[in-house]
């Protein structure tokens, strides 16, 4: 009896013990889930090339930091407007949200932005931001975003069909004009310009803008001032060289522009970059691809579009909020940075001093390539403008502005109801009136 009772006891024992070890574990487990502080993050850009490189950096950043979790979500700019504030409604919003400076008036509207001051100050000492980017994110006397990278727009042009047609690369608005008259025939365009309800189109119009002399739409004093005679210059050229574009490009956003300008459908286009769709498809040498600054006139000035790409923080959970800075720390680290940077090559500009000179940007194999048109971007980008965020004021009536592509409207009204510049300008000025009430 007294083995039996001994075995009984040893069973009894043993049991127990794998009830506490299981529990132990349990209680493990589940320490280990309760400390991993998981983070929401909504992006724009779509291209599964992006989203990939996005998540590889993910993981590698996971790797190094296995409390936190990252879950990238892919948005468009098409809808994320309405979508964000759909989110932020139902209380359900990301926790990081890249951004651009007129989404950040938008979103700071609803009162759900976290600034991030301390975090960028220190930034700013380790990697140097560029004023420009930084500057439209601050207002208010706080810093709302943190600058990701820079984007803006070249004239690029294709040198093989210059060079049969025996056009000089234009530098001026009538040479550009003239340009476009030339290449222009035989199923070939001389220029493709977008003419819908889209942010490209605002983009496109805005370069003639910046060059015109025209690339404030508000006084000191925040009146809407977009009716000006330099304004409905700036739209009458752009009418002047629509004549010379595809006319489906009403329709065109980015990517059909790129794919005239590959196919040679278009000579010309005004674009952020052309490098990976033309290494890709065009068959051509890397030669062929022609970027220049935006033409202006001669009494105008250099310039084109800019957009300091940037990311928000949206939660106001002290452990999420010191996560996604960790993240955010992670990705402007040089040796990361120019690896996220070159999710596209050739499209995303670095926004750091440390960054422009980083190893993992100019060794990136397409970046080699096209080092001469990398490098004329980067200078480009120093003349660039923003509408609403210039001469250093922020004006956050931009955002409903932006919102509802006014400018590319005022330019519909041009092209397709075919008002008359002054006429189209005069009505772009009234719903700017509006909106910025």
């Amino acid at each position: 009896m007294r083995v039996r009772g001994s075995r009984i006891g040893r069973t009894i024992a043993v049991v127990l013990a794998s009830l506490l070890l299981w529990t132990s574990l349990g209680l493990l487990e589940a320490s280990a889930g309760a400390g991993v502080v998981e983070l929401r993050m909504w992006h724009m850009e779509q291209p599964p090339h992006r989203v990939q490189r996005v998540q590889e950096i993910i993981e590698e950043f996971q790797r190094q930091n296995p409390d936190i979790r990252i879950r990238q979500e892919v948005q468009n700019w098409a809808d994320v407007y309405p979508k964000a504030l759909s989110a932020i409604r139902a209380r359900n919003q990301p926790d990081l949200l890249f951004t651009i400076p007129d989404f950040t008036t938008v979103i700071k509207a609803t009162g759900v932005i976290q600034p991030v001051d301390q975090l960028v100050a220190q930034m700013d000492k380790e990697h140097r931001f560029l004023r420009a980017a930084l500057e439209p994110y601050q207002y208010e006397g706080r810093t709302w975003a943190v600058p990701l990278y820079g984007m803006t727009h070249s004239l690029w042009y294709r040198k093989d069909i210059f060079d049969r047609a025996g056009v000089a690369v234009p530098r001026t608005w009538d040479e550009l004009l003239a340009a476009a008259r030339t290449l222009t025939g035989a199923g070939r365009y001389g220029i493709g310009l977008p003419a819908n309800k889209h942010l490209y189109t605002d983009q496109t119009v805005y370069n003639l803008m910046i060059t015109a002399k025209a690339e404030d739409i508000f006084d000191a004093s925040g009146k809407v001032i977009f009716d000006n005679p330099q304004t409905v210059r700036a739209y009458r050229m752009y009418r002047d060289l629509w004549q010379y574009s595809p006319k489906d490009s009403t329709g065109w956003t980015w990517g059909e522009a790129e794919a005239a300008f590959t196919s040679g459908q278009a000579a010309m286009i005004f674009q952020f970059t052309t490098i990976l769709t033309f290494d890709r498809d065009a068959g051509r040498p890397p030669s062929d691809l022609g970027v220049a600054p935006i033409p202006w006139p001669p009494d105008g000035q250099r310039g084109s579009i800019f957009y300091s790409n940037g990311v928000m923080v949206l939660t106001a959970d002290r452990a999420k909020q010191e996560a996604a800075y960790r993240f955010i720390r992670y990705l402007l680290q040089p040796d990361v940075y120019g690896r996220f940077l070159n999710m596209e090559p050739g499209l995303f500009l670095p926004v750091t001093e440390d960054g422009s000179t980083a190893a993992s940007f100019w060794q990136d194999p397409l970046v080699v390539k096209y080092r001469s048109q990398v490098q004329a971007m980067v200078e480009q980008s120093r003349y660039g403008a923003l509408f609403g965020f210039t001469k250093g004021r922020v004006f956050p009536a931009i955002g409903p502005i932006s919102a509802q592509n006014v400018l590319a409207q005022t330019v519909q009204k041009m092209i397709v109801d075919g008002m008359s510049p002054e006429d189209a300008v005069r009505w772009g000025h009234r719903q700017m009136e509006s909106l910025a009430r």
